[in-house]
């Protein structure tokens, strides 16, 4: 009988203390759960935007950032664009680009941010800025950081091969005079 009291607390130390690694590992798969939760639906949203960006769904735009979205692009500076800015931009590409579509190939969420890298694919048949159409198919690639806020996007980064859309344009760089 001694032997057993003897025992006893030690069973219980052992008891306890894995019974209290199992509620730590029960809490941390749940917090691990409900951050892949909220990042599968930070990811769903960006599907959702460039669904709605190639269906030429402006509208819906307004649902899916923020009222004040700021936009950060290289070659504008770095000076974040307004929303309305943004939207000006989108509507002067599908104008340039009446066929444009964008194909997302990778998709990675952490977070609250999500990267997107995607292809933009379409015919030269409209004014892109003081250049004339061209007739000419091109593709350029970008990648875009998305920050989300209450289920909207927040900020974008987004950086693209502007200078290869150029060259397929026909345009030439070279040195100043």
């Amino acid at each position: 009988m001694k032997k057993l009291l003897m025992v006893s607390p030690f069973v219980i130390l052992l008891c306890f203390t894995f019974g209290c690694q199992d509620k730590e590992a029960m809490a941390e798969l749940k917090e691990f759960r409900a951050q892949a939760e909220v990042e599968e639906q930070n990811k769903e949203l960006i599907r959702n935007l460039f669904k709605e960006w190639n269906n030429r769904n402006i509208d819906i735009l307004n649902e899916l950032y923020a009222p004040n979205a700021k936009f950060y692009h290289p070659s504008a500076g770095t000076t974040p664009i307004s929303f309305e800015k943004a939207i000006e931009m989108i509507k002067m590409n599908w104008q340039a680009f009446p066929d444009l579509t964008l194909t997302i190939e990778d998709l990675i969420a952490d977070g609250g941010k999500v990267v997107v890298r995607f292809i933009g694919r379409g015919t030269h048949q409209g004014d892109l800025g003081s250049i004339s159409a061209t007739g000419i198919k091109c593709e350029a690639g970008a990648i875009e950081i998305c920050r989300i806020e209450d289920g909207k996007i927040g900020e974008v980064w987004e950086i693209s091969d502007t200078l290869g859309l150029m060259i397929q344009l026909g345009m030439e760089l070279r040195p100043k005079e």
